[in-house]
């Protein structure tokens, strides 16, 4: 499959505008055209160890979950080890690319997976992302009515402003008067300069209504988890269930103010990853993810919230082995997909 197909099936795998606005997600390295990719190496993180390995199983293009670029770089050398895999990535002809957030909010991302490690239950994003482009442009749209000998100066600065669309007239009666209704969409910024210059006229100023155009949420998607068991079950069992799905023999475990191994959980609230920000404030009896801060698992324990931590990557890792099964399905077949060997959490339990 040529790169110029592939990344347009992957962003239709899970849409890249879901991704959290602070990450760096897509294609992030590319080779000189044409680039055909007969084999992928799916890795959860890029390290050296896994670059090479790419080298030596063949793969023409890796798709590591987490961006292996993420904070800008301002050279490409020899001297750091993020700069050392884009130069052996374009040595060898292999693309790079990263989903990362974007594979946590979709409904058949890696928060559903971890999520399985439960048991039977309902979930809900914690966090709903909305469709990105329904309504098409704008934030906010604007509406006022007037006579035409007011609104002919006014139209013609209006449409001198950036960020403006949709902007349609249409006649209307007013008061008993027949007037002008003008309609129009824009950004939070060009909004400033259309009530500025309508405050200019205070007939106009007077008859406008400012609407916040919300997007829809979309169904079953969006950051975190919150979980619902069919069954209430103790934490103690939850804790061995958890270790199971995640093959793990050990994760850290802060039982709630209050509470004990025999208490009954019945809704958890999860993260991959890092997820303090995203479970902060959420009622529940559990958090589950791979990291906290300290201060965050003290807030959570002092509110009778017990808390499971997995470390980071453990949370994430083992969803590779099904989503190269349903990316698999997604193209058809047309690529060798492989799992890293070499990909591994850097913590371990010493």
């Amino acid at each position: 499959m040529d790169l110029r197909e592939l990344v347009p099936a992957l962003n239709d795998f899970a849409s890249l505008s879901l991704a959290a606005s602070w990450d760096n997600v897509g294609l992030l390295v590319e080779p000189s055209p044409p680039h055909t990719v007969n084999t992928l190496l799916l890795t959860n993180d890029l390290t050296e160890e896994v670059m090479e390995e790419a080298v030596q199983k063949k793969a023409d293009f890796i798709l590591s979950y987490h961006p292996p670029i993420f904070t800008p770089l301002k050279r490409v050398t020899w001297k750091t080890w993020k700069e050392r895999l884009v130069v052996r990535a374009l040595e060898h002809r292999i693309g790079i690319y990263s989903p990362h957030t974007a594979y946590d909010a979709v409904p058949h991302g890696v928060n559903n997976w971890l999520a399985k490690g439960l048991g039977a239950c309902t979930s809900v994003p914690l966090h709903p992302s909305a469709a990105p482009s329904c309504p098409a442009a704008g934030t906010h749209r604007v509406e006022f009515s007037g006579s035409t000998e007011h609104l002919d100066t006014v139209l013609s600065k209006i449409k001198d402003i950036q960020e403006i669309s949709c902007l349609t007239t249409f006649p209307a009666r007013v008061e008993d008067e027949e007037q002008t209704r003008v309609s129009l969409n824009c950004s939070q910024k060009a909004l400033l300069e259309v009530v500025a210059l309508l405050s200019q006229n205070s007939l106009l100023y007077h008859k406008t209504e400012i609407l916040l155009l919300q997007k829809p949420l979309l169904p079953h998607t969006g950051m975190g988890r919150l979980c619902t068991l069919s069954e209430p079950v103790s934490l103690s069992d939850i804790t061995e269930r958890i270790k199971s799905h995640l093959k793990l023999h050990h994760v850290r475990l802060a039982v709630g103010m209050g509470k004990t191994l025999e208490s009954p959980v019945k809704k958890a609230a999860l993260c991959a990853g890092s997820g303090g920000s995203v479970l902060k404030g959420m009622e529940a009896d559990l958090y589950l993810t791979g990291e906290m801060s300290h201060h965050d698992v003290l807030d959570a324990v002092a509110n009778g919230i017990s808390v499971i931590l997995c470390e980071h990557s453990n949370t994430e890792r083992g969803f590779l082995s099904e989503l190269r099964g349903m990316l698999a399905a997604h193209l058809q077949n047309k690529i060798n997909i492989i799992l890293s060997e070499k990909d591994r959490d850097p913590l371990q339990v010493a």
